[in-house]
């Protein structure tokens, strides 16, 4: 057991260093683009915080966890707007873009509901649902990237041969950071996902709560880091941006992604898993439209929301 115990812990640190690794790498190429910190947030930022969810998926795809591919996406969406949205809105109040209320939040609610009618009605995901899914990922940072560079145009004026030269020196140093983050987060992700199906498996969980607890919670680390830190730091467009964008990379990029490499099933992830997402998804979208921000009190009903959910999967993990 402590061998197994050990496995997830590093499974754990890869994951979260490999994605703090591409996300600092990933930040620095991008400023030679000139894009707006909202942008940084629901691109980049996201992707790069997103990308332990991607490999743990594919990785339990490939080996024939669909329930462990698929709750983690679940559990992850949950996640992020109840625990790191929550948390992050504690900490201060979130202001919010109303750039992100006019199109950022609608895709991401739209795009929690198309999952979960996918996945409820057809229990699971085949190659066509997941070509639809990733197409409408790409029109929607196409169209986001050229809205926003748009905008930056008439701003960004200021410092920029400055920008350019720092840039292109640390440039190299960026591309390090970038590849030594998907090695980590590559490796990071067997370990994860053996770690924890061996632990939840002594413990006489499914696989479908396995995915939506403790692969869901470790995959999000880095998005709650990132969110944490830049809500300290008064960077509201990042921690609302990380957590709405990385909800729409894990809906339409691993959902899209990974079953156009392996179709995948699911039977442990039920009707409540699926309602607490849509709930989370629906709640914050209401709250950025009260005046702009997320409030304390509103923060801790995220939260509120996302303890609640976890005391019911606990409920329902042990096999009698």
């Amino acid at each position: 057991m402590f061998l197994i115990t050990f496995q997830l812990i590093i499974g754990v640190a890869l994951l979260y260093y490999g994605a703090e690794w591409m996300v600092n790498g990933g930040v620095g190429i991008a400023k030679k683009f000139k894009v707006s910190p909202l942008i940084i947030g629901l691109t980049l930022v996201a992707f790069a915080t997103s990308a332990p969810e991607l490999t743990v998926s594919l990785d339990a795809a490939l080996r024939g966890a669909g329930d462990i591919a698929i709750g983690n996406v679940v559990g992850s969406n949950t996640c992020n707007i109840g625990l790191i949205l929550g948390l992050a809105a504690l900490i201060t109040p979130v202001a919010v873009n109303k750039q992100m209320l006019k199109v950022d939040a609608p895709v991401m609610l739209i795009s929690l509901i198309a999952l979960a009618v996918a996945g409820y009605y057809c229990s699971g995901f085949g190659r066509l649902v997941g070509a639809i899914f990733f197409i409408a990922f790409v029109i929607y940072t196409v169209l986001n990237i050229r809205a926003s560079r748009k905008a930056e145009a008439a701003i960004i004026p200021m410092a920029e041969a400055e920008a350019e030269n720092t840039v292109k020196h640390n440039m190299w140093w960026c591309l390090l950071l970038v590849v030594a983050g998907i090695v980590a987060l590559v490796v990071g992700a067997g370990q994860m996902v053996s770690g924890a199906v061996a632990i939840g498996r002594k413990c006489g969980m499914s696989e479908a709560v396995i995915a939506l607890t403790i692969v869901s919670i470790g995959t999000s680390l880095p998005e709650l880091a990132t969110s944490v830190v830049a809500a300290i730091k008064k960077q509201s467009d990042i921690a609302v941006g990380n957590a709405i964008g990385s909800n729409i990379f894990n809906t339409l990029v691993i959902m899209g992604l990974v079953p156009l490499i392996q179709p995948i099933k699911s039977v442990g992830v039920n009707l409540a898993d699926w309602a607490t997402m849509i709930a989370a998804g629906l709640l914050v979208t209401l709250f950025m439209r009260t005046g702009y921000k997320i409030s304390r009190i509103e923060g801790g009903i995220l939260l509120a929301l996302y303890v609640g959910y976890l005391v019911y999967l606990v409920s329902r993990t042990v096999t009698p």
